[in-house]
């Protein structure tokens, strides 16, 4: 059997096992049984055997991400995410991607927000050469100069690449470094052209020092392997790594935005304008969570959802728009996006803002709110249908310390949710009226336009920087 044919397999039985059979009832989603080991240096080990298919999956974070960035060195965490599988143990970068390749597996490092990360996945009988590897990159890295400068440079030209393409990969951060002026979450966890310029070696190797260790580790491993036989090779592996000598990074919660502020963007030459409206909206933990999803599925979270039926399907103004809530640890962004032809910039921003209008005024419907419970119902099921996604999941809940009922327990407070819940629940998204926007397009063709919706701040798509100079 071919290792996608093993893949699919997985699915099904997982499928199978957790119940889901078309839509999903309240009840039928809960995670397999798993157990957690915490090591003597603080790691914590989080183990689901399952004996479906012969393939095993860990997923990992050290915490300590892109916000323990220092000021002006944007990027670190990004950056030493991506070295860490560029030579590592007595391998260098090319011996390590073969000796990942020669196994048919897959392991892949980045980082985050919140932590430094890894993924992988491979046949059970290799379960020992995964963790090896895991070690020596996260443990181990030769940290190799010209590796670094290589990615270094691939990042600034990335950024670069994008600006002069399609800016729907960089609108995102734009608006939260708008919306999140002078707070960490304004920061761009990939850093900028001038960030970057100016991280070096040293600057990783500090990093790594500081905010990483076993005492910041955290490793779910899911699939088919033996408890005992792996949780002795854990130890084996990270056992002795010693504690991080930093402190976590504390990020305090970001006052809600009144009244209106804009960026403009300006892409001469641009024959669309993309936009973003965005506000604070919700965190992670969030009691009414459940309520705010249903209103977000309603709004701008499918195909059919309010904003894409207005501004697509009705009116062709755009190829497509949708809403979107983020929940870190504090409070995150909620936000509406979309595109349209530079002449019609107007038309589709006021048609934007009168949907979402729409939805403080007029509310959701009964038969709105039960397509959205069945809509998430359906998509709820298959996030949990692989040994990675589980590990990932096991993983997500001890880093953000939630109990396994934040899982088992959703689709029940969905299901559970009212009319007067899911009412209440519109405020993840900011009025009309308290909303940053945030315009990428010609501005000597929209400027006249775009001045009217609030305060205007301008900047040009080859600053250095994703937020305008202070």
């Amino acid at each position: 059997m071919s290792r996608h044919a093993l893949i699919r397999t997985a699915t099904f039985a997982v499928v199978a096992l957790l119940g889901f059979s078309g839509i999903a009832n309240a009840g039928d989603i809960r995670l397999p049984d798993f157990q957690t080991v915490t090591l003597d240096n603080g790691a914590t080990v989080l183990l689901m055997p399952r004996k479906d298919v012969p393939l095993v999956a860990a997923s990992v974070a050290v915490r300590g991400g892109a916000l323990a960035d220092a000021a002006g060195k944007e990027g670190t965490a990004d950056l030493l995410g991506e070295l860490l599988s560029k030579g590592a143990g007595t391998r260098n970068a090319l011996e390590f991607a073969q000796a990942v390749d020669g196994a048919g597996g897959s392991l892949d490092f980045g980082s985050s927000r919140e932590a430094i990360t890894a993924n992988a996945e491979f046949l059970s009988k290799d379960a020992g050469l995964m963790l090896s590897l895991l070690a020596d990159a996260l443990v181990r890295p030769k940290m190799d100069a010209a590796e670094f400068g290589k990615l270094r440079k691939r990042a600034i030209d990335g950024i670069a690449n994008a600006k002069d393409s399609d800016p729907r990969q960089l609108i995102g951060i734009y608006t939260s470094g708008w919306l999140f002026r002078e707070h960490p979450y304004g920061r761009s966890t990939g850093g900028d052209e001038t960030s970057l310029a100016t991280i070096s070696m040293a600057d990783l190797q500090a990093f790594r020092q500081q905010q990483m260790g076993g005492d910041r580790l955290l490793i779910a491993i899911a699939g088919d392997f033996d408890a005992k036989a792996v949780t002795a090779q854990v130890k084996q592996a990270f056992g002795s790594w010693a504690k991080a000598s930093g402190s976590l990074p504390k990020i305090a919660a970001k006052t809600r935005e009144t009244g209106r502020r804009v960026l403009l963007v300006d892409k001469p030459g641009a024959t669309q304008t993309y936009f973003t409206f965005a506000n604070i909206g919700s965190q992670h933990g969030d009691p009414a969570e459940a309520a705010q999803d249903l209103v977000q599925t309603a709004f701008g979270g499918r195909f059919t959802s309010m904003i894409n039926t207005e501004l697509r399907i009705k009116s062709g103004l755009s190829y497509g728009a949708n809403s979107r809530i983020d929940r870190p640890r504090a409070p995150g962004a909620s936000s509406i996006s979309s595109y349209t032809k530079t002449e019609s910039t107007k038309a589709a921003i006021d048609l934007a803002l009168a949907t979402l209008d729409g939805l403080h005024t007029a509310g959701l419907d009964a038969a709105t709110i039960d397509s959205a419970k069945h809509y998430i119902a359906g998509q709820f099921a298959p996030d949990f249908e692989t040994a990675p996604q589980l590990a990932g999941s096991l993983v997500e809940l001890s880093l953000y310390g939630d109990r396994r009922d934040t899982i088992d327990d959703y689709l029940g407070k969905v299901s559970a949710a009212t009319p007067e819940q899911i009412a209440d629940a519109r405020s993840v998204f900011a009025p009309s009226q308290d909303q940053v926007l945030v315009v990428i397009g010609d501005a000597a063709k929209i400027r006249d336009v775009i001045k009217t919706y609030g305060p205007m701040t301008e900047m040009k798509i080859t600053d250095p920087h994703f937020s305008p100079a202070r």
